[in-house]
């Protein structure tokens, strides 16, 4: 019996771990195609070819349907098509008012993913009252901007 399972054990199993370390979400799929030929080893096929060609295709296929899905679930629709991170995500997001409005400006405090921002209601809007579900619109500096929504913010926002 060969050991090369073992070493394509010890190549997933690096490559695997390796992904902590980095932020591309890369070196995963190709760690699950050094597991898949380690398991092919491990049943019996020899051909070292074969197994260096189901590591290559398992990793590709890995690699681009992960870029596909991520695509879709974390790029929203936005004019430049680009990936939204930080603040940027909060847009279009539900939360949940904390403060009541207060002053000419109606400053109030919102919380949402777990923080509370400093909130104004968009022209037009009331004052906003505590437990009132809100919508973000824009983001301005450290400053959010809302309007009154009948969703309910998720619970993670409610709850912390």
């Amino acid at each position: 019996m060969s050991i090369s399972w073992i070493i394509w054990l010890i190549i997933g199993a690096v490559l695997i771990a390796g992904e902590v370390l980095t932020t591309g979400f890369v070196l995963l799929w190709f760690g699950v195609g050094a597991l898949v030929a380690a398991a092919l080893a491990l049943l019996g096929v020899e051909s070292v070819a074969v197994q260096v060609i189901a590591f290559l295709t398992v990793s590709s296929l890995l690699v681009l349907a992960s870029r596909t899905i991520f695509e879709r679930f974390l790029i929203r629709s936005s004019p430049t098509g680009q990936l939204k991170t930080g603040v940027e995500t909060m847009i279009g997001q539900v939360g949940m008012v904390v403060e009541a409005s207060q002053g000419a400006m109606h400053e109030s405090a919102v919380k949402i993913y777990g923080s509370v921002w400093t909130a104004f209601p968009i022209e037009g809007e009331e004052p906003l009252a505590v437990g009132e579900p809100v919508l973000v619109e824009r983001v301005e500096g450290n400053l959010i901007y809302v309007r009154r929504t009948t969703h309910r913010a998720l619970r993670f926002n409610e709850a912390t």
